[in-house]
């Protein structure tokens, strides 16, 4: 076979762990492990929620050969040639997995490569891309009859990088579970909670300090009146990529996270265990431990929760990819958290000497306008109904907590969820079909 070069382009960290991490390794599956043969690189492009961090993520990859950050993607889009100069072969194809659709027609006629899209809502510049690989039928349905033999059905990404971990939650420490029991009052309670099933329930906070700023103590007030309620919960945070402990522990320190007194939390400590194999823990005052769960991606743990509360952003999709019950929070009592979320709103949050004023004001709009569709999270959006709860406001620990009770008290309910989720879903498999796409690209 000839040398050839494959680029994906990407952005996001959602897109970097569920639709770059399934495609390389396929790709890998596909063509074989001889780099003198096959190169893979990853150019990431501008994206409001990226951390910074998603080039060394990417870079993780053993399927991966390059990559390039997203600071320097400006300077290769306009002019072609990367931060270091890297080389490129007379053959190759580029595939987006993320960023505007805009950006492989640029590159691929600068590079002279064939271009593979994935497109999961919407596909663009028919004429100029070469292939699509979409996630539904819909999304070719109203393409012209002319470039109809250009669209692939392939099913869903997120679906595909959920099927492909094979993490294993089986040691979810036991020494945790024990340390729980000491907290019981007696031995009987002890013993009855032993023999009731674990229920486990994910809480995900997000990533960024404004959105943590809440969400840990909210979520964690929150596992703490359901545990007190439902001894037999369970509770973990999968952290994302972008965040360590040390950072998550400090909004849980009331010392360091002034906003926590709000939802009437008392604090956690973080607790590192010595044995490595042991996961760490939040100790709140109450006595409770959460665990904290660091393998990225963290699907097969999720898959295993019977409910996760979230806020809004990537995590919506991945639950709703896995088919996982979700309660989204948006609590309110912080303004600044507006700064975190995506899209325009977020970037005109952030703008240098301008940014507080156009938090209040969005806020403002968004509390009075945009609330009252219930549409915020990605299964709603894909629905275009409220499959998941949506929940805005100034919210306090107690009011959800009773949420979370009624529905584990009620599981016909979280299953009806289930099953909606799954419907509103693509197929899995994606990533081998889109390989199989890039191996057809490449043999013309």
């Amino acid at each position: 076979m000839t040398q050839v070069d494959i680029l994906i382009l990407s952005n996001g960290p959602g897109e970097v762990t569920t639709w770059v991490r399934p495609v390389v390794k396929a790709l890998r599956q596909k063509f074989g492990d001889d780099r003198n043969q096959v190169r893979i690189s990853v150019v990431l492009s501008p994206c409001s929620n990226a951390s910074g961090k998603e080039g060394a993520i990417a870079l993780s990859y053993p399927e991966v050969d390059r990559v390039q950050p997203a600071e320097h993607f400006w300077p290769f889009l306009l002019w072609g040639k990367t931060f270091e100069n890297w080389d490129w072969r007379s053959h190759g194809v580029v595939v987006f997995l993320g960023g505007d659709q805009i950006f492989p027609v640029v590159i691929g006629k600068k590079l002279g490569y064939r271009t593979v899209v994935y497109a999961e809502w919407s596909a663009r510049w028919h004429n100029w891309i070469d292939r699509f690989g979409v996630m539904k039928p819909e999304v070719a349905a109203g393409v012209p009859q002319k470039y109809a033999h250009k669209f692939t059905v392939v099913g869903d990404l997120m679906v595909e990088a959920s099927s492909q971990e094979s993490l294993v939650i089986s040691h979810l420490s036991l020494a945790n579970e024990k340390g729980q029991m000491t907290n019981d009052t007696d031995a009987s309670t002890a013993s009855h909670k032993v023999g009731q099933e674990i229920e486990l329930i994910g809480l995900l906070p997000g990533s960024k300090a404004a959105k943590l700023a809440q969400g840990v103590p909210l979520s964690l007030g929150i596992a703490e009146y359901v545990h007190a309620k439902r001894p037999q919960t369970k509770f973990v945070i999968p952290l994302a990529p972008t965040l360590d402990l040390q950072t998550l522990a400090s909004f849980a320190d009331l010392q360091r996270n002034s906003i926590a007194e709000i939802f009437g939390f008392g604090g956690a400590s973080l607790i590192v265990p010595k044995d490595a194999k042991s996961k760490a823990l939040l100790k709140t005052t109450t006595g409770l431990t959460v665990e904290l769960w660091q393998e990225n991606p963290a699907y097969q743990l999720l898959s295993q929760c019977c409910i996760c509360l979230t806020t809004v952003g990537a995590n919506t999709a991945e639950l709703g990819a896995l088919g996982v019950p979700m309660i989204v929070l948006l609590p309110t009592q912080q303004l600044d958290a507006m700064r975190a979320w995506d899209g325009l709103p977020g970037l005109l949050a952030n703008l240098p000497g301008v940014g507080t004023p156009f938090t209040k004001v969005i806020n403002w709009l968004f509390l009075r306008f945009v609330r009252r569709k219930g549409l915020l999270a990605w299964p709603n959006i894909w629905a275009q109904e409220e499959i998941v709860p949506e929940l805005m406001g100034k919210l306090q620990p107690q009011e959800i907590g009773k949420m979370v009770l009624d529905l584990l008290a009620h599981p016909e309910k979280l299953a009806d969820i289930r099953a909606k989720l799954r419907k509103i879903r693509g197929e899995s498999g994606a990533a081998q079909k889109i390989a199989q796409i890039v191996g057809e690209e490449i043999g013309k």
